[in-house]
């Protein structure tokens, strides 16, 4: 039987959409769902601790959001116009990957100002080519160094806020839409799961002998592209960066083999890894690009356990959990979550999956 799209739907009143995130990172709601047993329970994000002992192993994607909202202007005309930056092209030539907003105004050699709250021009773009409907390749103009490039970016640049946090990006955003322990600039999106984890509660967690094995996996805007086919085995993910260092190999497989629990902090965590399986069925060292598309029936390979969001209707995401956790169950944990007024999405509440 083909696994089908349709399948993977659910009712969501909007004010179950969290616009802001918890007081306290470890303070919000966490639904346990335990797979053997096919019971779920209703606990506090920092009630982690109770399920993690010594030897065990969080694995964590260290990606870093970076200010990808550029709000500017046309040459001439004036026009109001919104860039978002998908990835650097190439580093010398500030060549960038971008979707534009309106995009029918944008077009080849339109030249693009952006401004300060003085309304000094900072830097200006060119268009050199057309890639989709909305998606534009832009060349930066800019003498000074990287630093000082990256530096005018990061002082432009908006919180990447998801479209359905329906307000402008603050300054708390700059701070709360980032896991505490972000080291590797270029991501789009925050690996949301990671962003319950406080500095106190990971300190915890250290001093009880769990172990973090750090993995890069950049999220781009292909983990939210909505999927346009029913029979799930025709999806094509976008590529997504990731790099898997031998020192978290190291620790990963040392718990495996000591029957020690291996738990995938977030989504992301979980691609990663399982686009780096070796033909024993252990983690390997890997680099380069993944676009594993993870959906029922599926064998998970490395880890045994899951933190994960509530994720959006017919999303990639959201199957791959039904993959992990069992489709009926997580369903019907999902029904209970709306009916216990749960709080969804990137600053929603979190589940784990044992």
């Amino acid at each position: 039987m083909r696994t089908k799209l349709s399948q993977f739907t659910y009712e969501l009143p909007k004010k179950l959409i969290a616009q802001y995130p918890a007081d306290n990172r470890h303070e919000a709601r966490m639904m346990v769902i335990n797979r053997k047993t096919g019971t779920i329970e209703h606990k506090v994000f920092k009630d982690i601790l109770t399920y993690f002992d010594e030897g065990d192993v969080m694995v964590f994607n260290n990606t870093k959001v970076f200010p990808a909202r550029l709000y500017g202007r046309k040459e001439k005309t004036g026009a109001k116009i919104e860039v978002f930056l998908l990835r650097e092209l190439n580093n010398e030539s500030r060549l960038w990957d971008v979707l534009v907003d309106p995009a029918r105004k944008i077009r080849v050699g339109n030249k693009l100002y952006f401004s300060d709250d003085n309304d000094n021009d900072i830097l200006v773009a060119e268009v050199v080519d057309n890639t989709t409907s909305r998606g534009r390749t832009i060349r930066f103009l800019y003498e000074g160094t990287d630093d000082e490039f990256q530096k005018e970016l990061a002082t432009l640049g908006n919180t990447p806020l998801p479209k359905y946090i329906v307000r402008p990006a603050e300054d708390i955003d700059r701070d709360r839409y980032q896991t505490v322990y972000a080291k590797e600039i270029g991501a789009v999106a925050a690996p949301t799961a990671g962003l319950h984890f406080s500095r106190e509660l990971m300190k915890r967690l250290e001093i009880k002998g769990v172990d973090f094995a750090e993995l890069t996996l950049h999220v781009g805007l292909g983990t939210f592209r909505s999927i346009d086919v029913e029979d799930l085995s025709k999806h094509k993910m976008d590529a997504e960066y990731f790099r898997i260092p031998a020192a978290s190999v190291d620790l990963v497989n040392k718990a495996k083999e000591g029957n020690h629990h291996i738990c995938a902090v977030g989504t992301t965590s979980m691609r990663a890894i399982e686009s780096a399986v070796s033909a024993e069925g252990l983690l390997k060292p890997a680099e380069g690009w993944t676009n594993k598309f993870i959906y029922p029936p599926y064998d998970f390979s490395i880890a045994d356990s899951m933190i994960t969001n509530f994720h959006l209707p017919k999303s990639s995401l959201l199957i791959m959990i039904c993959a992990f956790g069992g489709y009926e169950l997580v369903m019907q944990a999902y029904e209970e979550a709306v009916k216990e007024e749960y709080r969804f999405f990137s600053y929603g509440d979190s589940m784990m999956i044992l």
